[in-house]
């Protein structure tokens, strides 16, 4: 009985100290920990994105959708983030969707054949909502790099825009006309 009083009693200590000496966050809690913690030392990086050109095509979207788009096609203005140590263009969309509350659907690096990851659909607007050559590109410091948003490791000052395209990129310069990149 003694034996078991103490056993109790041990139990209740260690959680009580696990309690006590953890700090309990919600997912959103902890990705959106020190989003605008910028100080004059920080290392930042802007980030955008605009879905201009499926706004300017409305025949093309389904008027539901057409209702949650943005009139001016901004979905987030350039904001200003801290850089973390080995961010890409992905964990930055990943945090930034998660701070601002929009919508976000991509595939992993293992789940497509392209081996990177792939963003289908961010704000309600997805890969071929406005046509067969329509979905998201990104673009950093004004060039469309050749390789995934996983593969992107940003830098300080970096500028990333992220837009819709609707005809596989020509229509926001990503390919130039020709199919060449």
């Amino acid at each position: 009985m003694k034996k078991d009083l103490l056993l109790g009693l041990v139990v209740l200590l260690i959680l009580a100290a696990f309690l006590l000496t953890t700090d309990f966050q919600t997912v959103d809690q902890f990705y959106l920990t020190h989003m605008e913690d910028i100080t004059p030392d920080s290392d930042t990086v802007t980030v955008a994105i605009v879905c201009g050109e499926a706004v300017k095509n409305p025949g093309r979207l389904d008027e539901t959708l057409l209702e949650r788009l943005p009139e001016d096609g901004v979905i987030l203005p350039e904001t200003t983030y801290v850089l973390r140590p080995g961010d890409t263009v992905l964990d930055l969309l990943i945090r930034t969707a998660r701070y601002n509350r929009i919508p976000l659907e991509y595939q992993g690096a293992g789940a497509n054949v392209l081996g990177t990851a792939y963003v289908q659909g961010i704000g309600y607007l997805y890969e071929f909502s406005c046509g067969t050559g329509s979905g998201w590109v990104y673009s950093v410091n004004g060039v469309f790099p050749g390789c995934g948003c996983s593969e992107y490791a940003l830098s300080p000052g970096d500028r990333v825009v992220w837009q819709y395209t609707c005809d596989f990129g020509r229509d926001v310069g990503a390919l130039q006309e020709g199919g060449g990149s």
